[in-house]
């Protein structure tokens, strides 16, 4: 039975979270770097980039003996690539125009540190073929391709010419840049600049704030335009070439699990490619490297479609954020390949000693609200923090650690978590541990998310298409839906902890040595129905693993008896009529605003944009009514839930 005691108990069943400590991935991971002491490289490579990456470059650099120089803003000066580094430069304040992106502090930092090498990690300054200029001016060593393949590939109507004529298929499309409001970015990528026009007015609206994302994130703000393919999958292959002429394709990486044209599931291999489309796409990758005399880690995108016709995309002249899934199946570490091709070494591989070992997949675990458009984004501080490295063939790549503040000023990625099995199901089960096991609080994070995903039975039978998510959840996702067996399992399991939680304290009062305890089973009733609960229980900790009917079922948050009580006094919140009432979605900064008080707008007729973490959101009117009034303007910057316009 339940009593009025036990309703008191607030239990959250928790996807949790991960945990990084300095970024090392862990003792697990599933790619080795063998350091040759007779191979020569560098004494100091800094790193231009900060977060996840720019500690996963630190990690090989380690092994092969290379000093690291980390760069690093203002808010950044307590962050984990920081204090990772063996020596930290501070390049301007916060905003990444100011800082990241400012290649006059970050050369300063270069002649000030004596680094003989930069290794750019991805995003930022990575494609920018000014930044490799200057370095190359100065004998520094750009450690990617040179300046002419990142002008080749970073510029998507070149690239798309330079395709065509190295015999890859391509997307049909306008070959040129799209003039005035005649929509993809030409420059850049990461999914910012992407709009899909169905129509006239969405084509105007597409480019106006693709030309103004393409600006902000990339600075420059050329457009083209090209056929949507519908249901695609968006697989890529990596290559991998010399400055001898050599060059590998590494296999593909799945990733059409995609939200607002950016990746959030990846895996490799994919379960849609047969050998002869494997080796077709491959070859087609190398093909285009060999064109533009690519040299280094580098990545060719495609489009395929249901019928296995695949077009060329995008090349990446960088190293790609989904990269470890590659590690893991190859053995290949990547960033010491990059490395050793920058100071002039031959591969060391072959296309036939290139293997398909096992599977493995990675979740991207962002500061994000997934009940919002399948991810806004969340800000905050890291209050608890930990990840399942303590899992087997588990590993973790992040830049932060508990403590960490998530801003609006950069990427709100907090992690890769990435899995690995000698088959796909076993890659699957650990990703579902791994997500069970990963604990985050002080943010809101995808992780629910991230769960429902890799356990959604038209995932697991490989049946996908970037529109899985819209498809599969077209009114937004909702977070997982309890069956009645579920409800009875989440009651029962309160119920015995909260016994369970009384029982200790009656024990230990006063002698709490020995805290982890094994609880006999309890047998609970609900509705009739009797559950055996049981687990090996800290109550002392944040996760607590259960059994439920001999099962292992689920991980259980507990939340804090001080929460507890106080819920129990918040009154019920009365739903707002949004109809009248524009709230900013997100934090984020507000780029501008169309309207003034005693405007009349019409429905669907934009009113504001913001802008968070680098992509642009425009805010439209949800009915046709006069301006009450305005609470912001351009240049602000805007909390979530902040009020930004009233209508009549």
């Amino acid at each position: 039975m339940i009593t009025s005691t036990l309703r008191r108990v607030l239990l959250v069943a928790k996807h949790a979270s991960f945990q990084s400590r300095c970024c090392v991935a862990s003792s697990r991971v599933q790619y080795s770097t063998v350091y040759d002491s007779n191979e020569k490289t560098f004494d100091k490579i800094l790193i231009a980039n900060r977060g996840e990456i720019a500690c996963r470059v630190m990690k090989t650099c380690k092994k092969m003996g290379i000093k690291t120089v980390a760069v690093h803003s203002d808010v950044d000066a307590s962050a984990v690539h920081v204090k990772m580094a063996d020596e930290a430069v501070c390049v301007g304040p916060a905003p990444t125009n100011k800082s990241y992106l400012n290649m006059d502090a970050i050369m300063d930092a270069i002649r000030k540190t004596g680094s003989q090498a930069v290794h750019p990690g991805y995003g930022f300054l990575s494609e920018n073929k000014e930044f490799a200029k200057r370095l190359a001016a100065e004998d520094v060593v750009f450690i990617g391709p040179d300046t002419h393949a990142i002008h080749a590939m970073g510029d998507k109507i070149e690239s798309k010419l330079l395709a065509k004529a190295a015999n890859v298929n391509v997307i049909p499309g306008f070959d040129g840049v799209v003039e005035a409001t005649r929509v993809i970015l030409c420059s850049g990528g990461g999914g910012k600049g992407m709009r899909i026009a169905w129509n006239d007015d969405e084509t105007r609206e597409g480019f106006r704030l693709s030309s103004q994302e393409a600006a902000s994130s990339f600075g420059d703000d050329r457009l083209l335009i090209e056929k949507f393919v519908d249901n695609p999958r968006h697989i890529e292959i990596q290559v991998l070439a010399d400055k001898h002429g050599n060059a590998l394709w590494l296999n593909e990486r799945e990733c059409s699990i995609q939200r607002r044209n950016q990746k959030v599931v990846e895996e490799a291999p994919s379960t849609f490619l047969d050998p002869e489309t494997r080796r077709a796409m491959g070859e087609q990758a190398v093909q285009l490297a060999k064109a533009v005399h690519y040299s280094s880690a580098g990545t060719v995108e495609f489009l395929v479609d249901s019928n296995k016709n695949f077009y060329f995309l995008e090349m990446n002249t960088r190293l790609q954020v989904e990269h470890p899934i590659t590690e893991c199946i190859t053995g290949l570490d990547l960033v010491q390949q990059m490395i050793r091709v920058a100071k002039g070494f031959p591969l060391l591989h072959k296309q036939e000693d290139i293997p398909i070992n096992g599977w493995a997949i990675e979740s991207r675990v962002y500061a994000e609200d997934p009940y919002k458009s399948f991810g806004l984004p969340s800000i905050g501080r890291l209050s608890q923090y930990q990840e399942p490295i303590n899992l087997p063939k588990v590993r973790v790549d992040s830049g932060i650690q508990e403590g960490s503040d998530i801003s609006i000023y950069y990427d709100p990625m907090i992690s890769k978590l990435v899995t690995y099995g000698a088959t796909r199901a076993e890659a699957l089960q650990r990703m579902e541990a791994a997500l069970d096991n990963y604990v985050i609080r002080g943010v809101t994070h995808n992780i629910p998310l991230l769960r429902e995903i890799i356990t959604h039975p038209r995932f697991i039978s490989g049946d996908i298409t970037t529109n899985f998510l819209p498809e599969e959840y077209p009114e937004g996702f909702k977070g997982h839906q309890l069956t009645s067996e579920g409800r009875r399992e989440l009651v029962a399991t309160a119920a015995a902890l909260y016994v369970s939680a009384q029982l200790r304290s009656q024990r230990f009062l006063g002698n709490l040595s020995n805290e982890m305890t094994l609880w006999p089973p309890w047998q609970v009733e609900v509705d009739g129905v009797t559950v055996e609960v049981s687990g090996e229980w800290n109550l002392a900790s944040a996760l607590l693993p259960v059994t439920i009917n001999r099962t292992p079922r689920f991980k259980v948050r507990v939340l804090s008896q001080l929460v507890s009580t106080l819920s129990a006094h918040m009154p019920e919140k009365v739903p707002e009529d949004t109809s009248s009432i524009l709230r900013s979605p997100m934090p984020g900064s507000v780029v501008a605003v169309s309207v003034k008080p005693g405007d009349v707008v019409a429905e669907g007729q934009e009113i504001c944009v913001i802008e968070a973490m680098k992509m642009q959101n425009s805010l439209i009117a949800a009915k046709a009514a006069k301006v009450k009034s305005v609470h912001c303007k351009a240049g602000e910057t805007v909390g979530e839930g902040d009020l930004l316009v009233q209508l009549e």
